[in-house]
């Protein structure tokens, strides 16, 4: 069944409607491809800067420490090695890359079930354009006032919204994505998904009244 929104004004009010395309808002969200795919991405954060140095890496350490007989200690051929305070370390981590595989389909599908999740949840706003005359941040708190939005709040923008993009980007309650950006974490992290009718995947759009 079809899912049609009203379309909201950035003062609350309402421009027409919009269908949500049920391909995209409208299946089951699969939550095996949904943990996959998240897992995935916050694996691909990390840095994998740590490393530790082995006894061949760590400096000094040439030299026998002392005799291999008659001192009544075990033998030590360097003092850089594990057992010595200052000396390499034995299994350490070293740099690496935790990047996990995941097909573009997989990927397609989680952003999809993440967007059926929030559409099922009425978590999803779409208004037909930000018209802020210049950037202000005091104008963009009235705004998501007026459209009731509280928590946190994902904002899909356009190439062309920057005066919106520099009204929202002060509020430490809102993020800002490009519509190229959407992905399943950042949808799944948000309270609120709000689309413009431009930004809006796959949005066929009704007569506006």
């Amino acid at each position: 069944m079809a899912n049609t929104l009203d379309v909201r004004t950035q003062d609350g009010g309402t421009n027409g409607s919009v269908t949500l395309d049920d391909d995209i808002f409208g299946i089951e969200p699969n939550l095996a491809v949904l943990h996959q795919v998240v897992t995935a991405q916050l694996a691909a954060r990390r840095r994998g800067t740590h490393s530790t140095k082995t006894r061949a890496e760590v400096r000094g350490g040439g030299a026998k420490p002392y005799r291999q007989k008659g001192t009544g200690r075990a033998r030590q051929g360097s003092i850089r090695a594990p057992q010595f305070t200052g000396g390499g370390v034995v299994h350490g981590p070293r740099p690496r890359s935790y990047a996990q595989k995941v097909n573009k389909k997989m990927t397609r599908l989680a952003l999809r079930s993440a967007l059926s999740d929030r559409a099922q949840s009425e978590r999803v706003v779409v208004i037909d354009g930000w018209n802020f005359d210049a950037p202000q941040t005091k104008a963009a708190v009235a705004s998501l006032d007026a459209l009731a939005l509280e928590g946190k709040v994902l904002l899909v923008l356009g190439s062309d919204d920057d005066t919106a993009a520099r009204s929202f980007r002060n509020l430490a309650s809102v993020q800002l994505l490009q519509a190229a950006e959407l992905n399943a974490y950042d949808v799944l992290c948000s309270d609120w998904l709000v689309f413009t009718q431009a930004t809006l995947p796959a949005g066929n759009q009704e007569g506006q009244s």
